[in-house]
């Protein structure tokens, strides 16, 4: 974790984390999936909606509350995660419910998709398909960003883990700031 030339950290541009700009794209994909697919009234409308917002918003909120709370910043990471694998349950069960299939390996469409998902982190790579895409394309498009945004997050979790034991907390930063300060 990289200072300010104090006890701070520098501050993380959560815009740039690649999970993040996924939990961007299901977001808008949720959003759009929910209004064309789901019927008026229907509770999982809400429910797949809120799961995706909170999937993004809580990185937001977990890494600025990370320059001064290791301990928030991986429960927010942990709950944009708990987030996220909710979202996931959403559209498995909208695969099964509709007899789809969800694409895994062997698949002939699974490799190039998780790849395409891999290497495109920007919305306009996604929405053009929108309206093209069958309900299976769409759901298991989803269904792999959101393993992938879920695995950038644990990766990220364990960095910050390894930073906490390698630096410690913020107390411990700021007395040992202060302590330099002082010329102990």
């Amino acid at each position: 974790m990289e200072t300010n030339n104090g006890f701070l950290p520098k501050a993380v541009n959560y815009r740039n984390l690649i999970f993040y700009k996924k939990g961007i794209i299901l977001y808008d994909m949720t959003y759009w999936y929910q209004d064309h697919y789901l019927v008026r009234g229907d509770r999982t409308k809400d429910q797949m909606e809120q799961a995706a917002r909170s999937g993004k918003q809580n990185v937001v909120e977990g890494t600025a509350d990370g320059m001064t709370s290791i301990e928030m910043e991986i429960k927010l990471l942990n709950t944009a995660r708990g987030s996220l694998l909710e979202l996931m349950e959403d559209y498995e069960d909208q695969l099964r419910s509709r007899r789809l299939e969800q694409w895994e390996k062997g698949h002939p469409r699974y490799e190039k998709m998780v790849q395409y998902c891999y290497h495109h982190h920007d919305l306009k790579s996604y929405q053009p398909y929108y309206e093209k895409w069958s309900i299976e394309e769409f759901c298991n498009v989803a269904l792999t960003l959101i393993h992938q945004a879920d695995k950038g997050i644990l990766t990220y979790l364990k960095k910050v883990e390894q930073t906490f034991l390698e630096q410690g907390g913020i107390k411990e930063r700021m007395f040992a700031a202060r302590k330099e300060k002082r010329g102990y």
